[in-house]
């Protein structure tokens, strides 16, 4: 193949690849609320027809709570490998509106800090992120008339929501998604370089209701007598890490294996810098356990954060009332060999443990994944890197990451197949927050660095 005639082709088509992609953003397909069940619907349907004109059959698959939309050649060709294809089209909320500089679902092209970026919920994460791929392909096809490998799309609407219907959507369908190697764009850069990730952090998260009262008491009449749940539940929290900032629950680093020397020796040639990384969002301090570094905190170790608390009165001015409950909702990431249910099961033990009289607790949780490794070593993150190192004059950093994809470890024990994770998401781009956005430079390199890939494959 000659790479040339395709980034040609990728260049001529980018202001048609560009209003693609806002008309995909414009989509509201928020899948933890239910109000917006029927955007989520369209923004499948969207997808579908993109794979479609990519001259794959597509189908919808109604596992969960928002359709699975998965694609593949009518006829395979035997004597080429197998790539799958994944990525989401579910997005997080909006909140706080206010605090967005554009209305998040009407997508711009804007200037930003001396660069020009897209500017939109979903951006990042992970509609951009899909559509360089997709148009990767679509530009390798225009120029050679197909790809050199068949492949298999697998979109979902559930991956904000913990990717509940996933894991049995591909225990009941392993030969259909039966593949040699599995790409999936959903991550970024680390210290401003391509990245090329090999290890992620497992999640589960829990919500925990503490009730005393059958009713709010007054505080005058009650005060000094009656049990407060959110005086109970802030014990608790504040109970779970160590002066250290160690967990102090019981059993919670059971199965936690110290770092591979190498994997930290690599990391260390990386030149990380702490403060930057802190300062870049406000801060200064390291929260983490104490004895390790910030990069070992974010890559290596699990972690226990608060992300919710709620009881009370909370409107304008003062209501001097008791409340009967308060709640808290809490997020652990995980490494590998935890067990995501042990995790939990320990969490409950640890506040049953700590529950004074008067107190009931009540736990909501969600689905959990397992924390991922990938194989460094292997012919597609090799060829990967080679294409980066082409497109962006830099070798990748081979790094791990603190967040979660749980379908890597789906593909893993159940496909069993290694997955190549490569993004073009910026530490800036505010994934998950007000004013998202995706650097125009990550999209067209993005696009780019893909096609250098498929043309390797």
């Amino acid at each position: 193949m000659s790479i040339d005639a395709i980034l040609s082709d990728l260049k001529n088509r980018q202001s048609e690849a560009i209003s693609k992609l806002f008309e995909f953003l414009k989509i509201k397909s928020i899948s933890t609320d239910p109000a917006f069940k029927n955007e989520c619907k369209v923004a499948a349907t969207w997808i579908k027809k993109e794979i479609e004109s990519l001259g794959l059959s597509s189908f919808l698959y109604n596992e969960g709570e928002h359709p699975l939309v998965f694609g593949m050649p009518a006829k395979a060709d035997e004597n080429k490998p197998t790539y799958l294809f994944y990525g989401h089209y579910d997005v997080q909320p909006i909140d706080p509106i206010e605090l967005w500089d554009f209305n998040p679902f009407e997508p711009r092209l804007i200037d930003k800090d001396g660069k020009k970026v897209i500017h939109g919920r979903g951006s990042s994460d992970d509609k951009g992120q899909i559509l360089t791929f997709f148009e990767a392909c679509r530009s390798v096809m225009n120029v050679y008339g197909d790809l050199p490998f068949n492949l298999k799309i697998l979109i979902e609407g559930e991956e904000e929501i913990g990717s509940q219907s996933m894991s049995s959507f591909i225990k009941k369908n392993k030969q259909m998604l039966s593949c040699d190697y599995a790409i999936i764009c959903d991550t970024g850069f680390e210290q401003n370089r391509p990245s090329i990730y090999t290890m992620l952090r497992g999640e589960i998260s829990s919500k925990v209701t503490i009730r005393t009262a059958k009713k709010d008491l007054h505080s005058g009449i009650y005060g000094g007598a009656a049990t407060n749940p959110i005086k109970v539940l802030s014990l608790i929290i504040s109970k779970i890490h160590d002066r250290n900032g160690k967990i102090s629950i019981p059993d919670f680093y059971k199965d936690v294996e110290p770092l591979d020397p190498t994997v930290m020796k690599n990391w260390q040639s990386i030149g990380f810098n702490e403060k930057e990384f802190l300062q870049d969002v406000g801060l200064t301090h390291s929260a983490g356990e104490k004895s390790f570094s910030l990069i070992e905190n974010l890559w290596s170790r699990p972690s226990c954060e608060i992300t919710g608390m709620s009881g009370g009165y909370l409107g304008s001015g003062f209501k001097t009332v008791i409340p009967c409950e308060a709640t808290a909702t809490v997020s652990f990431r995980l490494v590998n060999n935890q067990n995501p249910e042990n995790i939990k099961d320990s969490f409950e033990k640890f506040v049953r443990s700590n529950l004074p009289p008067d107190c009931r607790v009540f736990f909501q949780g969600k689905y959990g994944s397992k924390a991922s490794i990938v194989r460094s070593d292997s012919r597609v993150i090799s060829l990967a890197s080679e294409a980066i190192i082409e497109e962006w004059g830099t070798e990748p950093i081979l790094a791990g990451c603190g967040a979660s994809i749980p379908i890597i470890t789906d593909l893993k024990e159940i496909l069993n197949v290694d997955s190549l994770l490569l993004g073009f998401a910026r530490d800036n781009d505010n994934i998950h927050a007000p004013n998202e956005k995706y650097d125009l430079q990550s999209f067209i390199k993005g696009s780019n660095t893909w096609a250098r890939i498929i043309e390797k494959l």
